[in-house]
C-alpha cells in the first residue's frame, strides 16, 4: 500500500518548468491573488498539466479529484481555498461548468435527495468509513462539529464548552427527558447524562456511530436507536439536534419541523445547531456531494426563518461561524498526527481526500461563506421569556 509522508504531499520539486495555464484560468487565479506554480505558500503547484483540463471541464469536481490524483499541490491548502472562496470564484466559475450546474440544480429542484428511502446513504458513505478516523481527529467527546472558542484554547476545551453551551441554552433540568436527532458517537448525550441529570434518547442513520456510541453511554439512563428522524414517536422535553440538519433537504424542512413540534412539549425548547450558507442557492459542491457528504444542503437564514414561520418562534439565533475554521484545521493537526498509524488501513488517495475536505471547509468558513448557526426555538404556548446566554 503506497504510503505518503508530509514531504510527498506538501513539497513539489518539478524537474522541468511545467507548462503555463490557459489564460482564462490565469486570469481567475489572478483575481484571488493567486498564482500557478508562484512563489508563494498558497499558490497552485502544477504536477500534471491534465489539471487544466480537468478544471475547465468539470469545475470544482475537476478541481478536487486531480488533487486527489496528485496532480497539483499547494503547501497551504486552507489559504487557498480562503483566497478563492473570498473572491467568490467558485460563483465565476459557473460558466465553465454551467451545464454541469444547470443539470445539478435540477436534480435538486426535482428529486428529494434525502427522502425516507436515501436516509440512511449519508451514514454509509460517510460516518461508517471507521471510527478509527473520527476517534484519531476528534477530542475525546467525538463531537464532530463546531467548538465554541470564545474561552478555549484546545480542541478539548472548546468542545466541552459548546457541549455546555447547550445544555444551558436548553435549560435542562434533572429527570428531563432529552432527544437528540443525530446524536453522532454519543458525547451530546453523555455530557447531558451526567452533568444535568437527564435522560437521553437518541437517534443516528449510522450503524459505526450506533455502536460506538451504546458502547460510550453503558450504565447512563441513555438509549441510542438506528432511526430516521421522521419515525420519532414520544414526547420530549427537550430537543436538540447538532450538525444533522444538513443532511435534511429543503423538501423536507416541512417535516423536519412538523416532527420536531409533535414530539415537543408545548413548555419545552429546541437548539438546532446548523451550518448555514450566506446565500441562498439550489446547488452544492459537486466534490463535498461525491465523496463526503451525499445528498447534503446547506440552509439559508431566507429557508429556515421560512420554514420556521407559523411553527416555532425563534428565541435566540447565535452566529460563531470563524470558531469552525479553527476547529478544522485542529482536526487536520490531529488526523496528520494520526496519519502513520492510519495509513495501515487507509491509501495515499484518503490522506488526500480527507485533507483536501478539512482544508476547504477551513477556506469557506474563513472567507465567511460558510455561518454556524444556534437556534433555539419554542411553541408559542411556551410561557415566560427566554433569556439569551453566550
Amino acid at each position: 500500500m503506497q504510503q505518503l509522508t508530509r514531504q510527498d504531499d506538501d513539497l513539489l520539486q518539478p524537474n522541468t518548468r511545467p507548462p503555463a495555464p490557459p489564460p482564462v484560468l490565469r486570469e481567475l487565479a489572478a483575481l484571488a491573488g493567486l498564482r500557478f506554480n508562484g512563489s508563494a505558500p498558497w499558490d497552485i503547484q502544477v504536477r500534471d498539466p491534465a489539471v487544466y483540463r480537468q478544471i475547465l471541464a468539470r469545475g470544482s469536481l475537476g478541481f478536487g479529484e486531480s488533487y486527489m490524483d496528485g496532480l497539483w499541490d499547494s503547501p497551504q491548502l486552507d489559504e487557498l481555498f480562503h483566497r478563492l472562496l473570498r473572491s467568490d470564484i467558485d460563483r465565476k466559475l459557473v460558466g465553465m461548468a454551467r451545464v454541469r450546474l444547470l443539470m445539478e440544480g435540477m436534480r435538486h429542484r426535482v428529486l428529494n435527495l434525502q427522502s425516507e428511502a436515501r436516509a440512511f446513504h449519508v451514514g454509509e458513505r460517510h460516518y461508517d468509513i471507521g471510527n478509527d478516523v473520527f476517534v484519531a481527529m476528534l477530542d475525546s467527546s467525538m463531537s464532530y462539529s463546531c467548538g465554541y472558542w470564545a474561552q478555549a484554547d484546545t480542541l478539548e476545551q472548546a468542545q466541552q464548552a459548546k457541549l455546555d453551551l447547550i445544555c444551558r441554552k436548553l435549560e435542562l433540568k434533572p429527570g428531563e427527558h432529552l432527544l437528540e436527532i443525530g446524536c453522532g458517537w454519543g458525547g451530546l448525550a453523555r455530557h447531558a447524562a451526567i452533568h444535568h441529570g437527564v435522560r437521553v434518547t437518541g437517534v443516528t442513520v449510522s450503524r459505526e456511530q450506533r455502536n460506538l456510541a451504546l458502547e460510550r453511554c453503558q450504565g447512563l439512563p441513555i438509549d441510542i436507536e438506528l432511526m430516521d428522524y421522521r419515525a420519532i414517536q414520544g414526547r420530549y422535553d427537550k430537543v436538540v439536534s447538532v450538525g444533522m440538519f444538513e443532511h435534511v433537504g429543503r423538501k423536507n424542512y416541512p417535516v423536519y419541523f412538523d416532527t420536531v413540534r409533535r414530539v415537543l412539549k408545548e413548555d419545552g425548547l429546541f437548539l438546532l445547531h446548523t451550518i448555514g450558507s450566506y446565500r441562498t442557492t439550489r446547488q452544492v459542491d459537486p466534490w463535498i456531494d461525491r465523496y463526503i457528504f451525499p445528498n447534503g444542503k446547506l440552509p439559508s437564514a431566507l429557508e429556515l426563518t421560512d420554514s420556521l414561520e407559523d411553527r416555532f418562534l425563534i428565541e435566540d439565533w447565535h452566529n460563531f461561524g470563524p470558531d469552525y475554521d479553527r476547529t478544522l484545521m485542529a482536526w487536520w493537526a490531529n488526523f496528520e498526527a494520526a496519519w502513520p498509524h492510519l495509513s495501515r488501513a487507509y491509501d495515499a488517495r484518503f490522506y488526500r481526500m480527507w485533507k483536501y475536505y478539512l482544508h476547504a471547509c477551513a477556506g469557506f468558513f474563513r472567507a465567511r461563506q460558510g455561518q454556524l448557526w444556534q437556534l433555539v426555538l419554542s411553541k408559542r404556548q411556551r410561557p415566560g421569556p427566554y433569556r439569551s446566554l453566550r
